[in-house]
């Protein structure tokens, strides 16, 4: 059988930062208002670069740091929702610049779920052994899709990626992993372009910015995620002990708390950057793992379990041996 492994990650984000006091500058917020409902302090907000650049930036550096050839990378995945065109895709665009010409190219779309799922689609390619190097990305500009007169969003979200070389491994790496999606509650969260065209005019008009009904959000992060991690658990039959970290999606501190609760393990075994990024969507985990890496967090052999949760409804786990 053949593993996937991560053998690097990294990330990128924009230089700007935006506290919480420059928020009450153009909302009625205050810096109180949102670190207690999200831990958010600040986010980092793109000043003209778009998630096409992240992502190319990423994978310069992913490049670099591994040695490997643009010519050798088979494949490319980004997981976005916020692309630079509705086509090409992203992916296609990281594959031109970086050279990687033999690689096939696409996006997904699965919000803040996406890098798990990025990473579940890699590891079926890798495993069937005809293809052996994977850049995956998570990506996203979400201050172009914010209402920024909206003070219960806008307060959330910030731009950046991050991403990750996988390659085959004789043992560990992806362990296991629990993927879901649920359709019915797609009005939860979402944008709305409506039909408009030269035989269907004076329709009603979409909204082009992100909006969420946060109290149902939080309600189904709380149970769906204790409920994923439990469940891959019980699939590799490790306990928690044997878990050194858990990487949850990165959307408010509140729910990362409730979470540690419901699971009976204690808040130190989440690693959690909200405060600095907020909420980043399919950037937020591969952000975290790079963090961690950077700071030597994370050593060979180590098992961690990532969770992403968000718009569609989807949400997922994974374990993985670093």
């Amino acid at each position: 059988m053949i593993n996937t492994g991560i053998r690097a990650v990294e990330s990128y984000v924009p230089e700007r930062v935006v506290t919480n006091d420059e928020l009450s500058n153009i909302v009625d917020t205050n810096d109180e208002w949102i670190t207690s409902r999200t831990g958010i302090h600040r986010r980092h907000l793109s000043t003209g670069e778009n998630t096409s650049q992240f992502c190319i930036n990423i994978g310069k550096k992913l490049l670099d740091k591994t040695g490997v050839k643009p010519e050798d990378i088979d494949l490319i995945i980004v997981a976005t929702i916020t692309p630079d065109y509705a086509t090409p895709s992203v992916a296609c665009q990281v594959q031109k610049a970086l050279g990687c010409g033999k690689a096939f190219a696409f996006d997904i779309s699965a919000a803040c779920s996406g890098f798990v799922y990025s990473l579940s689609i890699a590891d079926k390619f890798i495993s069937s052994g005809l293809y052996k190097r994977v850049l995956v990305f998570g990506a996203e500009t979400l201050s172009k899709i914010t209402d920024w007169t909206d003070r219960n969003t806008c307060v959330l979200f910030g731009d950046g990626g991050g991403g990750a070389l996988l390659e085959p491994v004789e043992k560990g790496g992806i362990m296991a992993e629990d993927l879901h999606a649920r359709g019915d509650d797609i009005s939860l969260t979402g944008r709305h372009h409506v039909v408009e065209n030269m035989v269907c005019k004076d329709v009603e008009k979409g909204f082009p910015y992100l909006i969420m009904d946060g109290r149902a959000i939080f309600n189904f992060a709380t149970k769906v995620v204790p409920d994923s991690v439990n469940k891959i658990l019980e699939k590799s039959g490790l306990g928690f002990e044997d878990i050194k970290y858990i990487i949850p999606h990165q959307a408010n501190s509140r729910i990362i708390d409730i979470v540690a609760r419901k699971l009976k393990v204690d808040i130190s075994k989440f690693y959690i950057n909200v405060d600095e990024y907020g909420n980043t969507s399919a950037a937020s985990i591969p952000i975290a793992l790079s963090e961690m890496s950077s700071k030597a967090l994370l050593e060979k052999g180590d098992k961690i379990i990532i969770t992403g949760f968000g718009a569609g409804l989807t949400w997922g786990s994974m374990l993985i041996e670093w």
